[in-house]
């Protein structure tokens, strides 16, 4: 990150290190080391300084400050497949349309994609910070940045008086600061030219009270089950069609056996003939068209449904334990916060005491009062880093995931989609078949000639030659 340039999110004094570096909001550091205990070295216009890492936030080299958080900068195109979108912090990450990869670093066009995944690292700032609506998962999530003093300060865990920028946008616990909830910034589409799974589906869906009553990913996940419900019961309609089939060409085969009429003669004989014989190949073609319908049709659908249901279980366990994850972090932050509140009532009371009455006994239960104090602090900082793990985390997992369930849909559709054609398309021939299995019945019905017939009658079944007609007198 030696390098790397950074944007002051608050005022930072400088004083509670030796050699700190002082700036104000909003402006531009050169990251000299960032070292993973929430220190950082930098330099801003030739001083050079520490400063808590929690007070900035990391942009790329190349950004200039012109460049808005939502733009792409100035660089060569992402390679094949790439895109690049802005997460809920504001920082810039890529997605691979087709594996669904996902990467902090710029791909490069050359081979060798780069690996480093979205998940949490030490040597980064906390980009996925504790969330202080109530609501471990919300569509407007943001990035709670947190502070804390170096370990070797010794001055009173209780805050003094903070900037007036602070003091607007942020509330500090025992040298821990929570930017508050109205000042965050409001959660950015993933791509915002396109009605995506992964930028409609975080917000829990809420009944007419206002009570919680189905997780956003629920809803995502029930649409997609019933999908599944809905190729089922397409599999069991072109079942019901092939039974049709089966039984409309048994009908037909029976009906060109049976034997009525079978003694007619002639130019017509030849034509009840054939059309008797067109039903049994109509029957062949029929027989054909539903074993196509059950292999090219049917059977899809069933497989395509089954690996589906394997995929959908998968996934929702998988979800549903980074849920179950996510909101144990959150309870144990909840109760780490409790105990922080009650260790600081505790210390106000001893330092109470303090005034009022002067010894060396309350002294020392006032120190011992500021050590649990500070270790209670340091125990929320604890849950906080584990949470904001979980947290990134489950940003990772549910974007990749909503992209997958994507996938799948568009897979499904297309699958369907496809298969349907198949259909009308052996339907089509179907028709041709049959159109050419009356072709011959046509022809030999247009010369079906009843004197022809007579003549051919009289000379098989005559009698005697004509009998000669006397002429008359």
């Amino acid at each position: 990150m030696s390098g790397s340039f950074c944007k002051s999110l608050y005022a930072f004094s400088g004083e509670q290190h030796q050699q700190g570096l002082k700036f104000e909001a909003g402006e531009m550091i050169k990251i000299i080391q960032a070292l993973p205990g929430g220190w950082w070295e930098g330099e801003k216009d030739g001083v050079r300084g520490w400063f808590p890492s929690s007070y900035v936030q990391v942009v790329e080299k190349s950004v200039s400050m012109s460049v808005l958080p939502g733009e792409e900068p100035n660089q060569s195109p992402l390679p094949k497949d790439w895109k690049s979108y802005v997460s809920p912090q504001g920082r810039r990450y890529y997605v691979n349309t087709v594996s669904n990869e996902t990467t902090w670093e710029r791909p490069s066009s050359v081979p060798g994609t780069p690996k480093t995944s979205l998940r949490h690292k030490n040597s980064l700032p906390a980009v996925n910070g504790f969330h202080g609506s109530g609501s471990p998962l919300h569509q407007t999530e943001q990035s709670h940045v947190l502070q804390r003093k170096s370990s070797t300060d010794q001055q009173s865990p209780v805050s003094t008086s903070p900037r007036k920028q602070e003091r607007e946008t942020s509330v500090t616990i025992n040298c821990i600061t929570f930017p508050l909830p109205l000042h965050m910034a409001e959660q950015q589409l993933l791509k915002p030219d396109e009605w995506s799974y992964c930028d409609f589906f975080w917000a829990d869906r809420k009944d007419p009270q206002g009570n919680t009553s189905i997780t956003g990913f629920e809803v995502l996940l029930q649409k997609q089950l019933k999908g599944k419900q809905m190729q089922k019961e397409m599999a069991e309609f072109m079942r019901e069609r092939i039974k049709i089939e089966e039984e409309y060409a048994k009908n037909l085969l029976k009906l060109s056996q049976i034997p009525l009429a079978s003694q007619e003669e002639g130019t017509l004989g030849e034509a009840w003939a054939q059309l008797k014989k067109s039903l049994a190949d109509e029957a062949e073609v029929h027989i054909k068209f539903s074993s196509k319908l059950q292999s090219e049709v049917e059977k899809p659908f069933l497989t395509f449904r089954e690996n589906f249901k394997k995929d959908m279980k998968k996934i929702d366990h998988h979800i549903a334990d980074l849920r179950k994850q996510l909101a144990s972090r959150y309870a144990a932050v909840e109760k780490a916060r409790k105990a922080l509140a009650d260790r600081q009532k505790d210390l106000e009371v001893k330092t109470q005491q303090l005034e009022i009455k002067l010894s060396t006994k309350i002294e020392e239960d006032i120190k011992k009062a500021r050590r649990k104090s500070t270790q209670a602090g340091d125990d929320l900082m604890r849950c906080v880093d584990l949470y904001n793990q979980s947290q990134s985390k489950w940003f990772e997992e549910m974007v990749t995931t909503s992209l997958e369930l994507e996938r799948l849909e568009v897979e499904r559709v297309e699958m369907i989609r496809k298969h349907l054609c198949q259909y009308t398309t052996l339907r089509h021939e179907t028709d041709m078949f049959n159109q050419s299995t009356m072709e011959p019945v046509d022809k030999l019905l247009q010369i079906v000639d009843p004197a022809k017939d007579r003549e051919l009658w009289v000379k098989e079944h005559k009698t005697g030659e004509p009998a000669v007609q006397p002429h008359p007198v």
